[in-house]
């Protein structure tokens, strides 16, 4: 997570959450809560191990535990079927939960687990095979967990015996990459959702893909090219977000899927869950790990976009890009990600509305079903399931760090508690194929260990991101904000250096998210203080909300509509 402070003001939005992991907090000067949250994290503690243990025991090398027949299942054969030398020429493993569960491991203070990890997946993983593998998962998955593992090696902790690292998960990681490339020869630029490790695309591969899928590749290829000086990883990947964004419609919204050959879109419907949820993420991220403006210019647009078309009160539902108007009213558990990345930008009020209603759905089923249908308020016939997914934790742990409002320590509690009551069993913890039933199913996913544990057990302590300055990729790896990665921005930050121009009587006109400021900050201007609370709202020039002209009204807070003078001279939303 947080954050270089050398940056000066564009950097200023992640002040309060970097503060958090340094100064003392309530919740920390409280002894019945520091109680509460040392009883917490070594549930969360024993959660991991029972998971990751099982796994050790029951199914490695292979990728995932099955936790009820405690056997394995090689889910990377969608993926890849990365084998390893030294084992029967019929085996298909690549040891995804291990990979997924190395920073967790250093998290945890576990550092001999890690350094026994690492020195065999050195030792024994390979990616010269025939193998298919779906691009944005691998990505995600093997190369950023090997990135990010290869950093904690080498950082200035010695998490390592001295000498006994070699950057061979570097190594690893740049061979992976380079089995990557393939995809991207294409005419758009877009990469393919498949490619074969070994033969690169094959002849007949299917040319359609998702936003997700070919505009969230920048994190990790991004670093992989800063760590190893070669430029092709980032330069492919961004060429791909680049193009993926000139394919926008007038509303500054994309679709869900798309023909990357021909560069036209196949699915209108869009909005932030499954399909385009990272790509949002990934805009911010990138801002904040690579310092390029370009990324916070596409982000900021689309934010907005999002606010105005998909946003209903505390929920988000679908729309078509093309107009704007409501497709499918439905929540997904996947979407619970979003308050999180609004606590990055400093929406924390509509980060909290959101939350909310995240944690109600939980409470009222005892877990996220995968997808729920707003406007019938019932469960999707078919989408019951519950797999063990992260998201809701991770927009906890964000927003208990932007507030440190003992409240989300309790739900973060529920939450541990609900998954020890209903998906842990002798071998592990299984999925929830069923939520008005609880009935179980055979398959603990390796993000529950890359994820969800790792966001609880950060909810509760958070002594590894004290005075360290990271984020987490979409799949839960850390990577870190490093001077060296950055572009340099001017030594005077003045509006001629913005992003986005304004004159001068516009210039205190202006949101938290233009300012890359957090909203509970006070902006001084030559009129006093001003508190800016919400991302996307700009406040009226006057207090009295009088005006002589629309240029004195501001961006409604709850709609991210644009305020209007009305003929009595007072601003408000008069247009409809």
């Amino acid at each position: 997570m947080l954050l270089s402070r050398s940056y000066g003001a564009w950097l200023v939005l992640f002040l309060l959450i970097s503060l958090a992991f340094i100064a003392p907090s309530m919740s920390q000067l409280d002894s019945p809560w520091v109680a509460k949250k040392r009883q917490m994290r070594e549930k969360v503690r024993k959660m991991f191990y029972h998971a990751y243990e099982n796994y050790m025991k029951h199914a490695f090398p292979h990728d995932e535990l099955k936790p009820l027949t405690k056997g394995f299942t090689d889910s990377l054969s969608e993926l890849g079927n990365l084998k390893l030398q030294h084992l029967p020429r019929n085996y298909n493993g690549s040891a995804l939960t291990l990979i997924e569960s190395l920073s967790s491991l250093v998290i945890m203070g576990n550092n001999t687990e890690f350094e026994r990890a690492v020195t065999w997946l050195s030792e024994n993983l390979t990616f010269n095979i025939d193998a298919r593998i779906n691009l944005f998962e691998c990505n995600i998955r093997v190369l950023g967990g090997l990135i990010s593992a290869h950093i904690l090696a080498t950082d200035s902790t010695n998490r390592l015996v001295q000498g006994c690292y070699k950057n061979q998960l570097l190594n690893l990681a740049e061979d992976l990459g380079r089995r990557f490339l393939p995809a991207f020869d294409t005419p758009t630029g877009l990469p393919y959702a498949w490619v074969n490790l070994k033969y690169g695309v094959m002849e007949d591969e299917t040319p359609e893909t998702s936003t997700s899928g070919c505009g969230s590749l920048i994190l990790e290829m991004g670093a992989l090219s800063r760590l190893t000086g070669d430029p092709r990883y980032e330069s492919a990947a961004l060429r791909a977000l680049r193009k993926l964004w000139s394919m926008r419609s007038s509303l500054n919204l994309l679709g869900t899927t798309l023909d990357v050959t021909t560069g036209e879109w196949i699915e209108y419907s869009s909005g932030i869950g499954a399909g385009v949820d990272s790509f949002y993420e990934y805009l911010c991220k990138a801002h904040i790990l690579f310092g390029k403006e370009d990324y916070w210019r596409m982000f900021h647009s689309a934010y907005l976009a999002v606010q105005k078309y998909f946003r209903h009160g505390p929920w988000y539902h679908e729309a078509d890009m093309r107009t704007g108007k409501a497709t499918y009213w439905q929540l997904t558990s996947l979407q619970a990600f979003w308050p999180g990345l609004q606590v990055l930008v400093g929406d924390i009020g509509a980060a909290n509305s959101s939350h909310r209603e995240f944690v109600y759905v939980w409470k009222k089923f005892g877990v996220i079903p995968e997808r729920y249908l707003l406007d019938h308020q019932m469960l999707h016939p078919t989408e019951k399931y519950y797999p063990l997914r992260p998201e809701l934790a991770e927009s906890t742990f964000y927003l208990y760090q932007a507030t440190k409002d003992p409240w989300y320590i309790q739900v973060g509690e529920s939450i541990v508690n609900s998954l020890n009551l209903y998906t842990k069993v002798k071998g592990g913890f299984a999925s929830v194929r069923d939520v008005t039933t609880m009935q179980l199913e055979d398959h603990q996913h390796s993000f529950f260990l890359a994820e969800t544990c790792k966001y609880l057990y950060l909810l509760f302590d958070d002594s590894f991101l004290v005075d360290r300055n990271y984020i987490f990729t979409t799949e839960g790896h850390p990577l870190p904000i490093l001077s060296s990665w950055h572009e340099r921005l001017p030594e005077a930050y003045i509006p001629t250096n913005w992003t986005y121009a304004k004159n001068e009587q516009q210039t205190r006109l202006a949101s938290a998210m233009s300012l890359q400021v957090c909203p509970a900050i006070a902006l001084r201007s030559g009129y006093g203080v001003q508190q800016v609370e919400s991302a996307c709202h700009i406040p009226d020039s006057r207090a009295d909300h009088r005006c002589f002209s629309d240029e004195e009204c501001g961006i409604d807070s709850s709609t991210c509509r644009r305020r209007s003078c009305s003929m009595a001279g007072y601003c408000g939303l008069w247009i409809q």
